[in-house]
């Protein structure tokens, strides 16, 4: 039996105040939108009834329909949204609407800026579903009762910082929001503009929502869009039906709809957003794809239904051949799942490979803003990594944009047997390395690889077209098969012999630092730099592996010295006239440290550093 207790007063997350804070001054040009999320929050609650009364039959509503009710008091200046759906209880009501579960929030947060103006487009992005009621309300009540529980419940807050629980009594299962309609809103007290706003945002809504009052009559045509025929599906229908599904405000950058059929039936309406969802790195790495059968909702976090790479995609999968009572645990490694989930990556890759192909500039946007994510599928999917391998993109020392592995392949050189790359964090700083030097002269082509999952997927494919993926920083340059440029000046054989006694300082003096010093091929106009043994973990993806805390030691690099270079020139002179060893001595760990900088690498020691650097500087303006 339900009770009934006071109050209880309690605060919202302090995301959630600042949210309310900027959508109660107008966030959206159109208010009426938030009467879209909550009757999408409503048909969700159905959706979620209704499979759990698959297996539990005594669940289901009494007459059997799910539907969503408007009911107007144009008196007291109210607006309810209720349903039918699976309710909540206080703990889902403190999860759902004192905090924002959703993941993303704090980055989300963090970008905030505090000019409303600014905010919008981020807001928008990242939809605010149940907060946008207070647009339009000074107060907001939900009373709600949680399917298979006796016991009720009450929330509200006027959005400024609290928000009150309570024990009620209600005998139906469901929520109802109510909306103390503020004085400037008025015209959602209007019943003709509440069919206009439904039949706009919501018609495509698969249950009936209905105007209550004398006449109750159903505002939607309450049929799933994607069961009806695509020529008779508008742009706007889409964009809407997105909004829905997808509780987003962007429109999408690419609509996927057809129907599969032969050795399995289902239908697929997938739509790739226009902008960047906040929570594509977060850990769980959940898709945003709804799993129907015949219509029915089964769940939205099937892992086996989406590779994680595609993960941004929005929208539902509808199989007519899965059981209708399937349990989740019953999904997995479900061979009509695994036809589904094979032929979804099939026509998404399909779809995408005709935009790179077509519209290189549209793809370029998808590229930004989800590229690094596909870039998984290159380790996480090897059957399809042929197809990936076409559609992955990259920046390059080619020139500015875009370019493609078969463009690469294609502008390789004369002698040249691999692709190679240089990875780390900033393009910029990348495209002005060290390591580039003797690669830019014979006008070879490195590819600045600047995501962090580069690294992976490098080390697991290993080659494309035959040709080896190569890192810069990483072993011998050898550039000797690839004839440089015409008129272009070699390191003289000289050069690199006398140097032969300034190495073997070097390696003393280095010992403990360095894992070897040796002659570069790949330096033009610096005088050093470190690479990793061929067989050592890559600069960059140690760094990463040590920040990290996967590994503690740091390995030892090899130094390498341009023999050409002026100021290695005059070390070989010093080192041949026994200049004085503290001088030399000095030298050699400054290079080293130089070398250390150029790689983005911290001083060990700056102290040291310090005193070196003095003491040179001090003997060079020596009169």
């Amino acid at each position: 039996m339900s009770q009934t207790a006071a109050p209880e007063t309690l605060s919202f997350q302090a995301e959630v105040g600042r949210l309310l804070d900027i959508v109660a001054h107008s966030l959206y040009s159109d208010r009426r939108v938030f009467l879209r999320e909550l009757i999408s929050n409503a048909s969700d609650a159905c959706d979620r009834r209704r499979y759990e009364a698959l297996t539990r039959p005594e669940l289901a509503p009494a007459d059997a329909e799910y539907r969503v009710e408007l009911t107007l008091d144009a008196k007291a200046r109210t607006l309810t949204i209720g349903d039918n759906g699976i309710g909540m209880n206080r703990a889902d009501l403190v999860e759902n609407l004192g905090t924002i579960a959703r993941s993303g929030t704090a980055a989300f947060v963090k970008s905030l800026t505090g000019d409303t103006k600014k905010d919008m487009p981020l807001i928008g992005q990242f939809g605010v579903g149940f907060y946008s009621a207070f647009m339009v309300a000074d107060r907001v009540t939900v009373e709600t009762r949680k399917v298979g529980e006796e016991q009720a419940w009450r929330w509200s807050s006027d959005g400024k910082g609290e928000f009150t629980l309570e024990a009620i009594e209600r005998t139906s299962i469901g929520t109802s929001v109510i909306l103390q309609v503020r004085e400037d809103a008025g015209e959602f007290l209007d019943p003709e503009n509440l069919r206009a706003i439904v039949r706009q945002y919501s018609d495509h809504v698969a249950i009936p929502i209905r105007l209550g009052g004398e006449k109750s009559e159903t505002l939607n045509r309450a049929s799933a869009l994607w069961t009806r025929p695509r020529n008779e599906i508008t742009a706007e229908q889409h964009k809407e039906f997105y909004h829905h599904v997808a509780h987003a405000f962007d429109e999408p950058w690419l609509t996927l709809h057809w129907r599969a059929e032969g050795k399995i039936e289902y239908t697929g309406l997938l739509y790739i957003p226009s902008a960047r969802t906040l929570d594509l790195f977060h850990p769980d790495r959940k898709h945003g794809v709804k799993l129907y059968v015949r219509r029915v909702f089964i769940t939205d976090d099937e892992k086996d239904l989406l590779p994680g790479y595609l993960r941004f995609l929005r929208g539902v999968v509808d199989s007519e051949d899965l059981p209708l009572n399937i349990s989740r645990e019953m999904l997995q490694n479900n061979p009509v799942l695994t036809l589904i989930r094979n032929g979804v990556i099939s026509r998404v890759l399909g779809e995408l490979e005709k935009k790179a192909k077509d519209a290189a500039e549209d793809y370029a946007k998808f590229w930004e803003n989800f590229g690094t994510v596909l870039k998984e599928g290159l380790y996480e999917d090897p059957p399809n990594r042929d197809k990936l391998f076409g559609l992955v993109r990259f920046a390059s020392t080619h020139g500015p944009g875009l370019h493609g592995l078969a463009d690469y392949v294609g502008r390789m050189k004369e002698g040249q047997e691999a692709i190679y790359y240089i990875a780390g964090e900033e393009q910029a700083s990348l495209a002005t390395s060290p390591h580039l030097e003797g690669y830019r002269k014979r006008g070879v082509e490195v590819l600045l690889l600047n995501d962090p999952v580069d690294e992976f997927w490098t080390a697991q494919v290993g080659a494309y077209q035959g040709k080896k993926f190569k890192s810069v920083t990483r072993g011998g340059a050898d550039l000797s098969k690839i004839p440089p440029p015409e008129g272009a000046k070699e390191k003289t054989a000289e050069a690199e012999a006398d140097t032969a006694p300034l190495i073997a300082l070097l390696r003393l003096t280095l010992q403990d630092a360095v894992k070897d010093v040796r002659v570069s091929q790949r330096l033009t106009d610096s005088p050093v730099c470190l690479v990793a043994d061929e067989n050592d973990l890559d600069i960059h993806l140690e760094r990463m592996l040590r920040l990290h805390k996967q590994i503690e030691k740091e390995s030892k690099r090899i130094l390498e010295i341009n023999a050409e270079h002026p100021l290695i020139r005059s070390l070989v002179t010093a080192v041949g006239k026994g200049s004085d060893s503290d001088r030399l001595n000095d030298a050699a760990f400054l290079l080293l440290d130089q070398a250390r900088l150029l790689e983005g690498e911290p001083i060990p020691d700056p102290a040291a550093f310090a005193r070196r650097m003095t003491s040179v500087l001090g003997r060079s303006f020596a009169t």
